[in-house]
């Protein structure tokens, strides 16, 4: 639920942190690629570490999924400085897809 109401409230904070300026991107291309994968072993990563540490099941997968969509969104904060390439929604929607994709596989796996 915590991680919901971060997905509601993130276009609100990305208008109060600064960000200068918008990506002007498209869909796909090698970098939309590069999003997904990252960010679907950064979430399968971050629940093997909550199993780790011996969390339930939920924490663990609540852990991994919030760890890579907060590595997407500081990403993109860092891409939207002045000499950024500029907040790209494209990008944070990929990397949300894969961090989904990484959540459910490794779920699956065990």
């Amino acid at each position: 639920m915590r991680l919901l109401r971060l997905l509601i409230l993130l276009p609100g904070l990305l208008f109060i942190s600064g960000c200068t300026h918008m990506a002007n991107d498209r869909w796909t291309g090698k970098d939309k690629a590069q999003h997904f994968v990252a960010s679907a072993a950064l979430a399968a990563a971050g629940a093997a570490y909550g199993d780790r540490q011996n969390w339930n099941e939920a924490r663990s997968r609540s852990f991994g999924l919030a760890f890579s969509i907060g590595i997407g969104a500081a990403k993109e904060l860092y891409d939207s400085r002045a000499g950024g390439t500029g907040w790209s929604w494209k990008d944070f929607a990929w990397d949300v897809a894969g961090a989904a994709t990484g959540y459910s596989l490794y779920h699956i796996a065990r």
